[in-house]
């Protein structure tokens, strides 16, 4: 418990011998007999890691990493082992209510929220938080300044380490933001003559903080101060101007323009936010810039944060035990004064409405108590294809705004990428069906203010902190009440007895309940007792099985019987799909039924509640979902009722379909059959309208059925169709290629390899290792590249294949190219145009152009480089390729720029911008802001040239493209050469960036212009 002035709880008291832990400030631990002595050096960095993590796991890699942030021993693993085993020898010995275990992938310290005070002054800024949006800020105020006495110093002071300096950075930024909002707080209590010579004060230690100026400004002013008021704006303003070369933000210029006129409002009434834990970037948006001119100098840089909505739709019907419901909310929103994330785990056996309850909580938070998003996986835990949490990672990833080119390949780094990415927000992750900790526990975020909610078949012992639920059979009041809310209220009443029978004979579980009843529901001239009798019947036929299970199977198979025998059929078929949800189109492939709407061949599927309405598709239709049981049931039904050949056919049909949709996405996408190799599989064609009104905007449509069209490569293999498995596998890369899911890309690839290689499909093993190819040159893995294109051209020129070899020679020219190799890298372009025009491949053509465009104006043969471009522009435009069109002006630009026209590069830029924008392209809106940076530096405006810098820097830095924002920086610090203060700023970061990223160039010319400040 937190003592009464927010302290650390005293040691006197008569509860036994305890440890105690400080961070903010030296590290120390304080034991029953006096201070602990902790060795210095890997031991003090090891103990600070597990304390700033107390109660969650510290991977031993991040433990390596925190000690040699560069080139540890091949001894490094031992070592941490050796330290951490010191450590809890001496923890051990202190006898306190501490433990310090092995947990894979590394270790945990198990210790009280209050007994670390890191952990304790969140929790009582938490609760401030709480008081002050309730409307008790007295209250408030107290915890604020207790929570602030807490600290001794800077957090974590003497210690040598590099990553938890940041980390300790991001307390210090939590403990001013903490100060800040209690003066908030104060300044709408009235307090305001007894506040002015504490913000004086921190207005001189941390005179970068604009909103501490802004309240010194309130402060002097409330108080009848008027003209100290002003005295204080114009003093930031001089500083600011004088170190960062910036003028007041708009607020601080607002308050001056109230001051001026008299009309400064007074305090609003409480309603206070205390900001996370890490600084998120500016709040206010950007107005886009009207085609053809360049944005307004001053803007500030367009915000990429998203906020994820991805939790399923709720249960209509849904019935729960109010004080079970309560329990979770207050585990997940932090009720309870929670010092760690969020944690509760739901669990039971199948049917008993684990998914149905945690959607139903998630929706139940996801405004008031996670504003800032959700994020929800299907973890597939008890099918053979589990997600891995480096695949679910990635998906979280892109939908916090990442671009799927900057996340990293391993399992560590994506870990590291998303617990910073959700360190400033409050958002709620759902789990569903997991198979057992070690999928969920590298899914579990940093930040308190976040929450995880679980459910799983295994009891999940082994996640810490969890709150449990363990579902069971409904009560018979609940399963009444389920039954009344699917067949109507007076149905039960009228037949009581028959109903308490009806719920006894499904075992009371929801599942079960919830078919039988929709059964019933489906035909109200049926009464409740003959249904009692037909299960009771179906039961008899099932006695062998146990109770849960015959409770289920007598359930599924008297509804299955009821049904139509072309309902069933399509049951039995719908089995064959491994994806999450299901289009209703796949009904009509399944069938070989073109008609206009499918979704009519699934709905009385839906209305025996066999399968659950997942979503609505972009065409209006629904997108439908089965329970995992039903479906192990329908494949049993599938292999006992088809014939294999009848099988294959409608497997054949369904990955037809997609194959069909993925080709027409890609040519939606380039204009045509462009730059791709196709085999002979067949197609099945849904409906043309169908078809359109689903690829409206191809690319969104491939993002969202990404885990399917992937999972039907691997299918495709398996059932022996190796030419479809190829296609689509390359088709795929439209997708992969522009969202960066190199990972992806990589496993339908290799699965792919396998399957043509096993029957000897020369064209597709080509096509394949051409593909390839190309993934390893965007990973910059141009070794590896160039023998998988030597390998396929080999191949592609035995069977003289001209699509195949343009492909090979392009991907190989841009090798030459990246490697300086201009004379190599034109002699293949040459080549590969050739084959592109012998193919009739008009994009490809362009892309070619565009691409050694760019050489010929390296080498200043502006005119050439002009002319390719015009014919590539052309050719875009006459196909209505937009991506190409882009790369094209971009490129446009940067040749009107070495003309020395730098009013229509600016134009052309401008142009470029907004396409990136209108497509989502946060990686190329980086490079144009740059672009731009430089045609104003080149125009000798260098206003504009430092806004657009400044506004590259941190739209690179938002999506956590260190590297790109390194280049913005270094780039702004040349144009600022002359400003050592700012200069310092911008270079000191570049410097560190450079140095990991082993940018030798730009580190060398970092490092000169540090050095001349």
């Amino acid at each position: 418990m937190a003592a009464a002035d927010g302290g650390l709880t005293d040691q006197s008291e008569p509860d036994g011998p305890r440890l105690t832990f400080r961070v903010l400030g030296p590290l120390q631990v304080q034991g029953a007999a006096g201070p602990l002595r902790v060795p210095p050096g890997r031991q003090e960095v090891i103990l600070a890691a597990l304390l700033l993590e107390s109660n969650r796991v510290v991977s031993t890699s991040q433990l390596v990493d925190l000690i040699w942030e560069d080139n540890p021993p091949e001894t490094a693993r031992t070592q941490v082992q050796i330290c951490v085993s010191r450590l809890r020898k001496m923890l051990a010995a202190a006898d306190g209510e501490v433990s310090l275990v092995t947990r894979p992938p590394g270790y945990v310290l198990h210790t009280g929220a209050d007994n670390v005070d890191a952990a304790l002054f969140t929790a009582l800024v938490q609760r401030a938080r709480g008081l002050g949006e309730t409307g008790r800020p007295e209250e408030a105020v107290g915890i604020l300044r207790s929570a602030v006495t807490l600290w001794q110093g800077d957090c974590l002071t003497g210690l040598d380490s590099g990553p938890l300096a940041n980390r300790a950075r991001r307390l210090n930024e939590e403990r001013l933001a903490a100060v800040e909002l209690r003066i908030r707080l104060e300044l709408e209590l009235g307090h305001h003559d007894r506040l002015v010579s504490e913000l004086q004060m921190l207005t001189h230690e941390h005179p970068l903080r604009e909103k501490l100026h802004g309240q010194l400004i309130q402060a002097l002013y409330w108080s009848g101060r008027q003209a100290e008021a002003l005295e204080a704006f114009r003093a930031a303003r001089r500083y600011l101007a004088e170190e960062l070369g910036l003028e007041p933000s708009r607020e601080l210029r607002d308050l001056e323009a109230a001051i001026l006129a008299g009309d400064l409002p007074a305090p609003a009434p409480p309603a206070p936010s205390v900001p996370a834990p890490a600084a998120r970037p500016a709040e206010e948006g950007e107005e886009a810039p009207a085609a053809g001119t360049a944005p307004a100098p001053g803007s500030a840089p367009a915000r990429h944060d998203t906020v994820p909505h991805q939790l399923p739709a709720d249960t209509a019907d849904f019935v729960a035990d109010s004080q079970r419901l309560a329990a979770l909310e207050k585990a997940l929103t932090g009720d309870d004064g929670r010092a760690t994330v969020g944690l509760a785990a739901i669990t039971g056996k199948p049917g008993t409405g684990k998914s149905t309850l945690a959607v139903h909580v998630a929706h139940a938070l996801a405004e008031t108590g996670f504003p800032d998003g959700q994020l929800y996986c299907d973890l597939r835990g008890t099918t053979g294809t589990p997600a891995t949490p480096v695949e679910v990672l990635g998906r979280f990833l892109r939908a916090l705004g990442i671009p799927g080119q900057l996340i990293p390949e391993t399992l560590d780094e994506r870990a590291e990428m998303y617990r910073t990415r959700l360190a400033a927000r409050r958002l709620l992750v759902v789990l569903d069906d997991a198979a057992g900790e070690g999928q969920v526990l590298p899914l579990l975020p940093g930040s308190r203010g976040c929450a995880v909610l679980v459910t799983s078949r295994a009891r999940l012992t082994a996640l810490p902190g969890a709150h449990r639920v363990e579902l069971d059979v409904l009560d018979e009041d609940r399963a009444l009440e389920l039954l009344a809310r699917i067949i109507g209220a007076d149905r039960v009443a009228g037949e009581t007895v028959a109903a308490e029978a009806l719920v006894r004979t499904v075992g009371r579980l929801p599942l079960a309940l919830r078919i039988v009843a929709a059964r019933l529901a489906a035909r109200p001239h049926w009464t409740l007792a003959s249904m009692v009798q037909r299960l009771a019947d179906e039961r008899n036929r099932l006695d062998e099985l146990t109770h849960g299970e015959m409770t289920m199977r007598a359930s599924l198979s008297l509804t299955y019987e009821g049904l139509a025998p072309e309902d069933r059929g399509l049951l039995r078929l719908l089995s064959m799909a491994q994806a999450p949800t299901l289009p209703s189109w796949l009904a009509g492939a399944l069938l070989d039924d073109r008609r206009p709407f499918p979704s009519d061949l699934m709905e009385p599927l839906v209305d025996v509640q066999m399968l659950d309405v997942a979503g609505v598709e972009p065409t209006g239709g629904f997108r439908y979902r089965f329970h995992e049981i039903i479906r192990v049931y329908a494949r049993e039904q599938l292999a006992a009722q088809h014939p294999p050949e009848a099988r294959r056919a409608a497997f054949a049909r369904m990955a037809g379909g997609w194959m069909h949709l993925a080709q027409e996405a890609h040519r939606k996408v380039y204009g045509g059959d462009f730059t791709v190799l196709h085999g002979d599989a067949p197609r099945w064609e849904p409906p043309a309208a169908y078809t359109d009104e689903t690829l409206a905007d191809p690319l969104a449509w491939l993002d969202a059925e990404q885990t399917a069209l992937c999972g039907m490569v691997g299918h495709a293999a398996d059932e022996g169709l190796h030419d479809l498995c190829w296609d689509l596998a390359t088709s795929l890369v439209t997708l992969f290629e522009v969202r960066g899911h190199y990972d992806l890309w990589e496993r339908t690839h290799l699965t792919a390899l396998a399957a043509v290689r096993k029957a000897g499909n020369l064209r597709g093993t080509a096509a394949v290792r051409a593909s390839l190819g190309s993934l390893y040159m965007s990973r910059s893995q141009y070794d590896t590249a160039r023998q998988a294109l030597t390998s396929a051209l080999d191949v592609f020129q035995a069977l003289d294949e001209p699509m195949g070899e343009a492909l090979c020679r392009r991907d190989m020219a841009l090798i030459a190219r990246t490697g300086g190799d201009d004379g190599t890298a034109l002699e293949l372009y040459r080549r590969s145009l050739a084959d592109f025009d012998r193919a009739g491949d008009v994009v490809g053509r362009a892309i070619v152009l565009t691409q050694s465009a760019h050489i010929r104006m390296r080498q200043g043969e502006i005119g050439l480089a002009q002319r390719q471009l015009d014919e590539a522009l052309d050719i875009y435009e006459g196909v209505g390729y937009t991506g190409g069109r882009a790369r094209t002006l971009r490129r446009v630009g940067q040749v009107l720029l070495e003309q020395g026209q730098s009013d229509l590069a600016v134009l052309t830029f401008t142009e470029v911008l907004e396409l990136c924008r209108d497509s989502g392209d946060v990686i190329g809106e980086g490079h144009l802001l740059r672009d731009l940076g430089h045609a104003f530096a080149m125009m000798g405006r260098p206003d504009r040239a430092r806004d657009f810098y400044d506004r590259a820097v941190a739209a690179r830095e938002q999506i956590m493209d260190f590297s790109g924002g390194a280049l913005a920086r270094l780039d702004l610090a040349r144009l600022l050469k002359e400003e050592p203060g700012r200069s310092r700023e911008l270079l000191t970061p570049a410097v560190a960036v450079f140095r990991e990223r082993r940018m030798v160039r730009e580190l060398a010319e970092a490092e000169r212009l540090l050095g001349a400040c």
